[in-house]
């Protein structure tokens, strides 16, 4: 498909034409910068070169024929919504843009200035007209992970179809699950609505199997990960766990698993992207949508390498498998339920499981220190920053935590930062 032809099907979701071209110059410059410039690179890694390339072209093309095919696309912003139910109803499930300042002063005309990046990100995109996957949604779900986020729903139901997911804001007693439970089966009910379908056993049972098959391979990259020297970098691994929520999952778990199988054979040869005593830097908190990179980019080109993500776009969303041995409709609805009641996202309260989790991913991935990372005005996350600090520290495990948005401006004064803290991990004997 040709320049024009893209061109014909952007104009034709309405995108503002020019402040996309714009926006993808940008977006080239910056992936250049920060992943093309590397050394040493897995071969697998072409693959999502191409799909970043194509983020907004080849995929959308692919949404566009699977509309014509009729079926419906769901876009979320959230691991709470199961992608196992829109596969179910013949569905597409795609994450929606975020991640970048775009149409930052259009989004103030909606919501206040000092709320977090992330939420002003996903409005500015659709209010400047620059992201085709909500333009090309038939239904948005959203859920009520913070105050903001379910504040600014009620702004951007305004401009597309949405559905709201009630999150529980606790995990102590029945009521909670029960009230997990009726919005699973809720919007169950919407999306054979919107869909036109009736999800079955079998469509259920097909589609379990297939969400898990690809957190399996995202499990198996980050097992590879815990070796030392890494075989891979940090920044090329956020990356597959962020193009996850945009590819065909069938195709997305086929090329992880190859990309794992170049990276075993690093392992065997002892091959890394870094020497084996780089320190080595688990990366915890809020969410890394494309094109946030800036943090994981700075901390290895001041000398780290980050070998896990405990975040929503990285273990969290594929730590937990759905059972998979319930075969009635309702025995697999309560395993998916009790899925995703797992996540241990900073909404809830108390939250003492993620302190477990982000412990014992820093030990499995054999982490030097943790950087907990913040988008400002986060508050669930700048608020746990405080527990996860004190907890590490009780470990022994060295923290620091850096708090900021989505531009460049600061930049320097993180990279002192970073650099400071590696520069303590270095002198660590015990660490190192």
């Amino acid at each position: 498909m040709g320049e024009q032809d893209y061109r014909d099907m952007w104009k034709s979701l309405d995108l503002d034409l020019d402040v996309h071209d714009g926006l993808l110059s940008v977006l080239g410059q910056f992936y250049g910068d920060a992943y093309l410039s590397q050394e040493d690179r897995p071969e697998g890694m072409g693959y999502l070169d191409f799909v970043v390339s194509e983020v907004h072209g080849l995929r959308i093309k692919e949404l566009f024929d699977a509309k014509a095919e009729g079926k419906k696309i769901f876009g979320t912003f959230c691991l709470f919504v199961p992608e196992e139910l829109v596969l179910a109803a013949n569905g597409v499930c795609v994450g929606l843009c975020s991640g970048a300042d775009a149409g930052m002063a259009e989004a103030e005309e909606y919501i206040p200035r000092n709320t977090c990046a992330l939420i002003k990100s996903f409005m500015g995109f659709k209010l400047a007209r620059v992201c085709p996957y909500v333009e090309s949604c038939d239904l948005v779900i959203g859920e009520t992970t913070c105050d903001g986020k379910k504040k600014a729903y009620e702004a951007f139901e305004q401009f597309k179809p949405m559905h709201v997911m009630e999150i529980p804001q606790m995990k102590n007693y029945a009521a909670d699950r029960a009230l997990w439970k009726a919005e699973i089966m809720r919007l169950k009910e919407r999306i054979e609505e919107v869909a036109g379908t009736t999800i079955t056993e079998e469509s259920l049972t097909a589609a379990i199997k297939k969400v898990n098959a690809k957190r399996l391979a995202l499990q198996r990259l980050r097992k590879l990960r815990s070796a030392k020297p890494a075989p891979i970098s940090g920044l090329d691994a956020l990356l597959v766990t962020q193009v996850s929520f945009y590819d065909d999952p069938d195709r997305f778990t086929a090329k992880v698993n190859e990309l794992c199988d170049d990276l075993e054979q690093r392992v065997e040869q002892g091959i890394g992207v870094a020497p084996p005593d780089t320190p080595r830097i688990l990366l915890a908190g809020s969410p890394m949508a494309i094109p946030n990179w800036k943090v994981p980019l700075i901390i290895e080109q001041s000398g780290g390498i980050v070998v896990g993500e405990e975040a929503c776009i990285g273990d969290r969303g594929f730590r937990d498998l759905v059972d998979e041995d319930a075969s009635t409709m309702d025995g697999m609805l309560d395993s998916i339920v009790d899925r995703y009641m797992k996540i241990d996202c900073a909404c809830f309260t108390p939250n003492d499981e993620r302190l477990d989790h982000v412990i014992d991913l820093a030990r499995s991935q054999k982490a030097d220190g943790i950087v907990h990372y913040a988008i400002q005005f986060c508050t669930p996350y700048t608020m746990e920053a405080f527990k996860v600090d004190k907890r590490a520290r009780a470990e022994g495990i060295p923290f620091v935590k850096i708090e900021t948005d989505y531009s460049m401006e600061d930049m320097g004064q993180i990279k002192t930062r970073v650099e400071a803290f590696l520069e303590q991990l270095a002198e660590m004997p015990v660490a190192r």
